[in-house]
């Protein structure tokens, strides 16, 4: 398969791809569509790396779809989205806290409740001191949900902080490592426990491995015996790959975006990674200026590009120079289509 960018309205885009194969081959999707606020964005002339939605200027696109006939459009395009998905597949939703919660019962209906992962929140600007009754905004949401029961998923870590290490990991040993113990036994009583250097667990528990496994980490100084006697597990940080990451994200916009609401490449990095394997195919259908093919094309995954503005085609093809070849289609002169541009 060839990394495409298709020219054209999405709705046609998506239904190429069903008609060439693609059907349940796409293992992510990511997309930021319009937040339905009735305006034109458009990009500055002669200051490429100044974005407005000022009166001068070349429209990027319009945002000029509201109310319901919006959540009717997003939705025809996620019917189309969901079938377009592998049976590990995901797809990412990222709005805003206007229209988000409507979506968000839109994309239950589409893709069912219970493939519902998260709504996270997205930190995406410092604080501002507009005069509005209400408080200040400085985040959006991204909607994640999965098509079936067993999506793809790589754990996503962070690493701690000085202050996360010495909240969970108190204790120091004669080396100076940092550690913390955890029991050895969990709940759920065994009908015929072994002893573990003449002790057996509480009452309702059992012990978290075998005795043998015990005996060795023992011998490896790797228990903690409290003076009455009772064994925990050693656990030092600095064997810790980080703590898992949540769901409040700080991935700020850019300062000088080079297409309208371009969004930090870090967030669409962590995405790819955690919800794609190397190979996969990524697709963004409302792909803008192409953040999130160079993130998939950077991590190993395969991409395709939606987008109707001949502005964000030109943005997507300059970002994406590094990584040809891919396939150029015009929908709307498919006779002129390229195989590589």
């Amino acid at each position: 398969m060839k990394n495409l960018i298709i020219q054209g309205e999405n709705i046609g885009g998506l239904n190429y791809l069903l008609n060439h194969g693609f059907k349940e081959a796409i293992d992510l999707i990511y997309v930021d569509p319009p937040f339905a606020t009735g305006s034109d964005f458009l990009v500055s002339e002669g200051r490429t790396s100044t974005v407005s939605n000022s009166k001068s200027g070349r429209v990027a696109y319009t945002d000029k779809v509201t109310g319901n006939a919006f959540i009717k459009d997003i939705r025809e395009r996620m019917i189309l989205a969901k079938e377009l998905l592998s049976a590990r597949g995901s797809i990412y939703l990222h709005t805003d806290y206007k229209i988000g919660h409507y979506l968000k019962v839109m994309m239950d209906g589409v893709f069912g409740i219970d493939h519902f992962r998260n709504d996270i929140t997205r930190i995406k600007c410092n604080p501002k001191n507009f005069k509005r009754t209400g408080y200040g905004n400085i985040k959006d949401m991204i909607l994640f949900y999965s098509k079936g029961d067993k999506p793809i998923w790589h754990e996503p870590k962070e690493p701690y902080s000085p202050g996360d290490i010495e909240r969970l990991y108190p204790k120091t040993d004669r080396y100076g490592r940092r550690y913390t113990t955890v029991p050895i036994h969990a709940p759920g009583e065994a009908l015929h426990p072994l002893p573990f250097k003449g002790n057996y667990p509480p009452a309702g528990r059992h012990w978290r491995t075998d005795v043998a496994t015990l005996e060795q980490w023992d011998n490896e100084g790797l228990i903690e015996w409290s003076p009455t006697g009772n064994p925990r597990k050693i656990v030092y940080a600095d064997e810790k790959e980080g703590k898992r990451i949540q769901d409040i994200w700080t991935f700020k916009d850019p300062a000088y975006p080079v297409y309208p609401t371009e969004k930090n490449a870090d967030l669409l990095d962590l995405i790819i990674r955690t919800s794609s394997n190397q190979g996969s195919i990524v697709l963004d259908f409302y792909c803008g200026s192409g953040t999130t093919l160079k993130a998939a094309a950077q991590n190993g995954r395969k991409w395709i590009g939606i987008d109707q503005s001949e502005i964000a085609i030109e943005a997507t093809k300059t970002k994406m120079e590094s990584f040809r070849p891919y396939r150029f289609i015009d929908l709307n002169k498919p006779e002129a289509s390229s195989n590589t541009p």
